[in-house]
């Protein structure tokens, strides 16, 4: 599905005649006529994005949707998503969002994740405003979390401790 919808954007045409590769087709139109019917202009195609010396990605989209600059992340799935499951999607779009206005500038508003099942049925996620910055912080809690980890001493040290080692001889 994002091969056919990273090619739509770029205007370059794509098919694969396979069983999966029709299935996937027919989702990433699904994707085309209702999701990004709304988007005014796009930007880049599968955007490497970075926050130097913290973090790197890719994003699928970056857009004018609806008049605001916006990420977009395509998602599939083989069923449909509740807010609560995609959690981690939410946090995604808000460091792809700090990456892209660090480096480029930009003043993102909003993230849309967009998702499509195989039976066809879309749904669309916004996130904008308060609850951005929210994911925003969140994003930035985890990675402090993960770099504590990565420079934690006791963890490079690897020492390996066993029961003996706490055996008192009299």
């Amino acid at each position: 599905m994002h091969k056919f919808l990273e090619h739509y954007i770029l205007g370059t045409g794509y098919d694969d005649l396979t069983e999966l590769g029709q299935k996937a087709k027919t989702m990433a139109q699904k994707v085309i006529d209702v999701g990004l019917t709304p988007v005014d202009e796009w930007y880049g195609s599968e955007v490497t994005l970075y926050y130097p010396g913290l973090y790197a990605g890719s994003t699928d989209l970056v857009c004018l949707h609806n008049g605001h600059e916006t990420v977009v992340d395509f998602k599939q799935s083989n069923r449909p998503k509740k807010k609560e499951w995609i959690e981690d999607y939410y946090l995604q779009i808000a460091a792809y969002a700090m990456a892209h206005d660090y480096v480029h500038k930009s003043n993102i508003e909003q993230g849309v994740i967009m998702v499509c099942t195989p039976d066809l049925y879309y749904q669309e996620f916004v996130v904008n405003g308060a609850e951005l910055r929210r994911y925003k912080h969140e994003f930035l809690k985890r990675l402090d979390m993960y770099y504590d980890l990565v420079h934690d001493e006791k963890e490079k040290a690897k020492v390996n401790i066993t029961k003996e080692d706490f055996d008192v001889k009299s």
